[in-house]
């Protein structure tokens, strides 16, 4: 009997499962911000790589 309610008094397992959901908040957060944030730097960077593709045409060649 002792043993059944040191168990019930345990909240270690509890707490261990507390800071694994706010840890998977945060991983499901992160992520979130990092696909909008990968499509507007993916533009930016066919942006500048179109610049230099036309900066580079026009150079005379050496």
């Amino acid at each position: 009997m002792k043993f059944i309610n040191k168990l019930i008094r345990n909240e270690d397992g509890a707490t261990a499962i507390e800071y694994g959901l706010i840890a998977a908040l945060i991983a499901v957060a992160a992520i979130t911000a990092m696909q909008s944030l990968g499509g507007e730097l993916s533009n930016t960077f066919s942006g500048v790589d179109s610049q230099l593709t036309a900066a580079n045409a026009k150079a005379p060649a050496v």
